[in-house]
């Protein structure tokens, strides 16, 4: 069922004489919908972040972000390959079936930024990628209902 999908289910039947069979329907509660707003907030706010703030420089070749990566001496190639992946891990958060996927692959970049901090700029902002890694895992977690879905689209297509 998509997140979008109003969950309907059938609490009660009447089985009176007489009567015809009446379903009675309750609907999610307020705040279990609110909590999947907020859920959705914040995956539109990481993926704003991821996109705007992470990838763009990055694909743009703008000097704070080559500066990093010749430094490193991975040179443009790798720039221009962190920076795609951040923005398909951006789209991907968006995109209800590859949510959580999405999720585990951003926090699995965000451990490699984490060591690169650490041993090569000496620990300068190596408390960013962990601080990203705490929402990315909520979203994974809440959202990983989506990996059934994707696995069935993926065997359809098989």
């Amino acid at each position: 069922m998509s997140e979008t999908t109003a969950s309907v289910t059938a609490a009660a039947a009447s089985t009176s004489p007489g009567t015809s069979g009446t379903v009675i329907a309750e609907s999610a509660t307020p705040r279990g919908r609110r909590a999947r707003i907020a859920l959705r907030g914040l995956q539109i706010l990481l993926a704003l972040f991821y996109a705007i703030a992470s990838a763009l420089p990055k694909l743009i070749a703008h000097p704070s972000a080559t500066e990093g990566f010749e430094e490193l001496g991975w040179g443009s190639t790798g720039m221009y390959i962190i920076g795609t992946l951040e923005l398909a891990g951006a789209i991907a958060l968006l995109i209800p079936v590859l949510q959580s996927v999405a999720a585990v692959a951003l926090s699995a970049l965000m451990v490699g930024a984490f060591i690169v901090s650490i041993t090569a700029f000496e620990g300068e902002n190596a408390a960013t990628p962990l601080i990203l890694i705490v929402p990315l895992a909520l979203i994974a977690w809440a959202r990983r209902s989506s990996n059934a879905d994707l696995l069935r689209l993926v065997r359809r297509r098989a």
